[in-house]
């Protein structure tokens, strides 16, 4: 297949790659994956997705702060990192909300306050937000929407379609991991939601096609190829169509 597939999460500062990265992004250019979009947790990860992304220019680097971190005075630190590198950042992410993990509603408003200042940093600066939205999806797109937020992707999405279509309404993105293949939900996200809001990601090291191995930025094909059956359409198409998603949102040029 001919068309670049671009990996649009993937967390390349885990410390399951820091033994053999460079292998890992060679693997991932051998299966057609082009490009990666390396998302962070932290200031750290933000460094480190930048100097990476000057080693290997496959790697897009953002900044986000993980919204299970409530801690606002980090917040205004990567705030601070992303407008003095701007020019060279990918997007914003990844930022959101966990109402899996965070139970309470006072620590669930400092999230809430978190992610409004970085939808309002992203409509400033014009970078996309690469958003987590587990077990929150409702509550996300509201939010994004309340904040005329733009150029949104929302990561393994696990709410049902009927809310998804909210986001897709909204010119919002949904980005497909390798786990589709053993996920029920993903399944029915992918079959409900039109090709035209969809990009593939890998959120590596982990969602792989085989919750048992390390997944990496080049099982996005697998992703690609699990998209194209549910569709019941062709590779190629389903690639070319993803790819065109990609270059919207972030603005690509290759």
């Amino acid at each position: 297949m001919d068309v670049p597939i671009i990996d649009t999460h993937a967390h390349l500062c885990s410390e399951e790659f820091d033994k053999d990265l460079p292998h890992v992004l060679e693997r991932a250019k051998t299966a057609g994956v082009t490009g990666i979009v390396a998302v962070g947790e932290n200031l750290k990860d933000a460094h480190r997705n930048l100097s990476l992304s000057r080693l290997d220019p496959a790697v897009l680097p953002a900044a986000g702060l993980y919204p299970t971190i409530l801690d606002i005075a980090q917040a205004r630190k990567l705030h601070d990192f992303i407008i003095q590198n701007k020019n060279s950042l990918t997007a914003i992410g990844e930022v959101g909300l966990d109402y899996w993990k965070i139970k309470g509603e006072d620590d669930r408003e400092i999230q809430r306050e978190i992610l409004r200042s970085f939808i309002r940093l992203s409509r400033e600066l014009d970078l996309p937000l690469n958003i987590h939205s587990r077990s929150a999806g409702r509550h996300a797109i509201a939010l994004l929407i309340e904040e005329r937020a733009k150029r949104v992707q929302l990561h393994a999405f696990d709410g049902r379609a009927s809310t998804a279509m909210r986001g897709v309404e909204a010119g919002f993105f949904f980005s497909i991991p390798p786990s589709v293949v053993r996920s029920r939900q993903k399944q029915k996200l992918v079959k409900q939601l039109p090709l035209e809001c969809l990009l593939v990601e890998t959120d590596s090291p982990v969602l792989g096609p085989d919750p048992k191995k390390r997944n990496e930025p080049a099982n996005a094909q697998v992703a690609i190829a699990a998209i194209a059956e549910i569709k019941g359409l062709k590779k190629e198409k389903v690639a070319e169509i993803v790819y065109e998603n990609t270059r919207q949102i972030y603005r690509l040029r290759r």
